[in-house]
């Protein structure tokens, strides 16, 4: 008698990743823990060469990694075309490695994708934005295969919810967080 083929659960179907870098990390993870369908936020690392980096070591601008984010969500509640509208709208993407006062490469706007079909929505996307002419300057958006993801350190995890009266959650993090909840309403938790 043979065993019957395992199929996936309904929890495994319901869920997919993406990765995305928009400057600082707890700015990007605070907007997206807020999206209907995104079931988890981990702020890490990705890009670089070094394996296993730190917080220490990608500030330094010498390992490739740029800040991300890697979201896991239910594409049945928000698609990936969603999430990349999110994305563009909630970060500058025509400033090379920078975002406000965040200078250096780690803070380079970034989609990581997992597969072609995800690239290709993504391209798609990129090339809609840049021929609408929304933006005064050409976006300089990187999109790569993701090849490595690490991590960031516990402190780094839920930053804004944790530290919301720190100065730089005042000032930086929450303008965006307000301004992502008011031209997103109908997709905000």
């Amino acid at each position: 008698m043979t065993t019957p083929a395992t199929s996936q659960t309904d929890d495994q179907i319901d869920k997919a990743t993406i990765t995305f870098g928009g400057g600082c990390f707890w700015c990007t993870e605070a907007v997206f823990l807020g999206v209907k369908g995104v079931e988890k936020v981990v702020s890490g690392y990705s890009g670089g060469k070094m394996k296993h980096p730190s917080y220490r070591d990608i500030c330094t601008g010498t390992t490739g990694h740029a800040e991300v984010i890697q979201i896991t969500y239910n594409p049945k509640v928000v698609s990936y075309e969603t999430l990349l509208e999110i994305f563009w709208n909630t970060h500058d993407p025509t400033t090379l490695n920078q975002q406000g006062a965040d200078v250096g490469t780690q803070y380079r706007s970034v989609i990581y994708y997992n597969t072609e079909k995800e690239r290709a929505i993504a391209e798609a996307y990129k090339k809609q934005l840049d021929d609408s002419n929304l933006y005064k300057n050409k976006i300089v958006t990187e999109i790569s295969p993701l090849i490595n993801f690490y991590p960031a350190e516990a402190e780094h995890q839920n930053y804004y919810a944790l530290n919301t009266n720190q100065g730089y959650c005042q000032y930086v993090i929450r303008p965006k967080v307000e301004k992502f909840r008011k031209q997103y309403a109908d997709k905000t938790v």
